[in-house]
């Protein structure tokens, strides 16, 4: 299958009536944060296709419909509550783990056709006290909320989860050295952990597009989805 990531950027390849003849091959969308929500609505318009976002540290505007924002003591947090429902054609895959049924893919192993299995995390690393930032321990803790359903998928399917898509990326990956754009250390765990074929973040502005953007973690390819990039998954076809 063919994946769009997009993440950070509106891009004007993406962001045209054109696009669906360009890219007429596209399976499975995924955004990985700070984008504009209209911007992902003429996405799945568009492309009629699996689409999944998650939440940056900016263009937060809808963010309430997806989480109650609490404010205590100056400090703002972000805490999920599953009754809320506001969509625009995508899924919110923020701190969820999921099973995309209608996309099938080839256990390399067994050789048996299995359902893709996926699961994401919004925001960054705090660094002020704007919406939709955590601590390492914060994000940590709710990566943990994952686990019962991991455990769950390596049963029955015998592995944990086939893609990850965040915002922030994993710390010593792809990140920066000042406040803002650091990755998560839990990332780094986590994907250790749990082995996704493939995880897929944004946070990181590529402004000389000769930067890397496709690095390696143990058995995860990590992609930097800034402005758009499609890549075949499973990775190798």
């Amino acid at each position: 299958m063919k994946i769009l990531c997009v993440s950070d950027y509106v891009d004007p390849l993406i962001y045209n009536q054109n696009v669906k003849s360009a890219f007429s091959d596209i399976d499975l969308i995924l955004c990985a944060g700070d984008l504009p929500m209209d911007y992902v609505d003429f996405i799945v318009t568009v492309f009629n296709k699996p689409t999944y976002f998650v939440f940056g540290n900016h263009n937060l505007e809808e963010l309430g419909f997806y989480h109650n924002l609490i404010t205590k003591d100056s400090k703002s947090h972000c805490r999920p509550d599953v009754s809320m429902n506001h969509t625009h054609g995508a899924a919110y895959l923020g701190f969820k783990a999921l099973t995309v049924n209608s996309l099938k893919i080839n256990d390399p192993v067994t050789n048996k056709e299995s359902p893709l299995l996926i699961a994401g995390a919004s925001g960054s690393l705090k660094y002020n006290k704007g919406l939709c930032q955590y601590s390492d321990f914060e994000m940590r803790r709710k990566l943990f909320h994952l686990i019962p359903r991991l455990i769950y998928n390596k049963l029955k399917y015998g592995r944990y989860l086939d893609i990850f898509m965040t915002h922030a990326s994993p710390r010593h990956i792809h990140d920066k050295e000042d406040p803002c754009h650091k990755g998560f250390d839990c990332y780094n765990w986590f994907l250790k952990k749990f082995k996704p074929a493939l995880m897929v973040h944004g946070h990181i502005h590529l402004y000389d597009m000769r930067e890397e953007r496709i690095g390696k973690y143990y058995d995860t390819t990590v992609l930097n989805a800034y402005a758009h990039y499609i890549i075949d998954f499973p990775l190798g076809e």
